[in-house]
């Protein structure tokens, strides 16, 4: 059979198990991710398919831009969901996790790559830089619930807004260890240009034009004459076009575009707080990143499929391990130590930093740039690491949530659906 005729047969069957799969997995201890990954690793053993199967080393670039993709659509959905504003202490949390956890788990994760898989210091550097952010697409089931829900407790909240964020404030890490492993160190010029430039300016870029445009079409949508808003279409697929724009707009003045398209979709969000053009907007952008999200980690699992882990060893297993099992859990309750939160839902805060799709793209990137040694452990060690956090969280996360919500009192999805069937049937 033509190769094109299977290629948009299973694109059919994608889209219709995007809108199909999360209303069946409500009621079980599954995940949509869970679900892709293993169809993408049950395709790669049928004969023909697996040949094409994506390998970094050959399709470094296509990767890279798929999964640059799948991000910023993301980040978009996570913004306009946020009905919190941007404020020192109601972002508290927030704050917390970025300037105490991800730092030291960048930290850890580099000691560790050195010390226990013998890495240098640019691939230490860029493998730890890459598996710090809590990823933003992998993270939406313990993100906060549609514009206007009321489901913003600080659990979801900070998870959320985290996530948001800490993918664009990754960059200059990864930016500092493709300057390693281009010169192998950098002198006095190199870090001014390092701290100016990429810690500095790609940042205040991205906040700064993302702002200006998300204030820019707020104005447009919401408040133009009404003839001329761009509300009256009802189209949500506005928000991809925001997205695109916005993100050509930051980079070409060489900010950090993951930024610029969260802070957008904030300044939009907070335009016309009560309209109902959010849920359109909103409701868009997370079907586009769900269908988005599904056609990668189908070629994950026909990566993994196809060796992607080939080259993993036991140090590389135990690094996998500790990412999830101590390093992040530790960093993020240390972060938290002395705020005024429930010890379950700093737990919670502190264990669920989902590792996901924006590794994959900071590698993707990296590579792509430099030569690092060890790719191919690299690969390897990020590949398990993305797998044990979408099984393990995957399975996790709704009947820790719904407990929580319950003990709680939240009336919530998580709360509701974790119910025994006898109970809902009585309520």
């Amino acid at each position: 059979m033509d190769t094109y005729v299977i290629t948009l047969g299973g694109f059919g069957a994608l889209v219709l198990l995007t809108a199909w799969l999360p209303m069946v997995l409500r009621q079980l201890p599954l995940s949509l991710p869970i679900c892709c990954v293993a169809i993408g690793a049950g395709l790669s053993l049928i004969p023909g398919i697996g040949e094409f199967s994506p390998r970094p080393e050959h399709h470094l670039r296509l990767i890279e831009k798929v999964s640059e993709f799948v991000v910023i659509i993301s980040l978009m959905g996570a913004g306009l969901k946020l009905d919190r504003r941007v404020g020192w202490k109601s972002w508290m949390v927030t704050w917390r996790l970025l300037a105490i956890a991800m730092p030291l788990t960048i930290l850890a994760l580099g000691f560790l790559a050195s010390h226990l898989l013998g890495l240098g210091i640019a691939a230490s550097l860029l493998i730890a830089a890459a598996l710090a952010p809590t990823d933003p697409v992998l993270a939406s089931d313990v993100q906060v619930g549609p514009p206007s829900e009321g489901e913003e407790d600080e659990m979801r909240f900070g998870l959320t807004s985290e996530a948001g964020l800490n993918d664009g404030l990754a960059f200059p890490f990864v930016n500092l260890a493709i300057a390693f492993a281009a010169s192998s160190g950098l002198n006095a010029a190199g870090w001014t240009e390092w701290v100016g430039l990429s810690l500095v300016w790609k940042i205040l870029a991205g906040v700064a034009v993302g702002a200006a445009i998300g204030r820019g079409f707020g104005w447009l949508t919401f408040h133009l004459p009404n003839r001329a808003r761009l509300s009256r279409t009802g189209d949500g697929f506005v928000a991809l076009g925001i997205t695109c724009l916005t993100y050509a707009a930051v980079e070409a003045v060489h900010g950090y575009g993951f930024i610029g398209v969260f802070v957008a979709a904030l300044a939009m969000r907070w335009s016309d707080q009560g309209h109902d053009y959010h849920h359109a907007l909103h409701g868009s952008a997370e079907a586009f990143e769900r269908l988005a999200m599904m056609i990668l980690l189908v070629g994950f699992g026909l990566a993994l499929g196809g060796g992607l882990l080939r080259d993993l060893t036991w140090a590389g297993a135990a690094f996998a391990c500790l990412v999830i099992f101590v390093v992040r859990p530790l960093c993020g309750w240390v972060s938290l130590v002395g705020h005024d939160q429930p010890f379950a839902e700093r737990a919670v805060i502190s264990v669920f930093g989902i590792r996901g799709l924006g590794t994959i793209y900071y590698l993707a990137f990296a590579l792509g740039h430099a030569r690092f040694e060890g790719a191919g452990l690299l690969w390897s060690t990020a590949g398990l690491t993305i797998l044990l956090s979408i099984v393990l969280h995957g399975v996790s996360v709704s009947p820790v949530l719904g407990f929580l919500d319950r003990r709680s009192g939240r009336d919530t999805e998580s709360a509701q659906l974790d119910l025994p069937l006898a109970s809902r049937r009585a309520e």
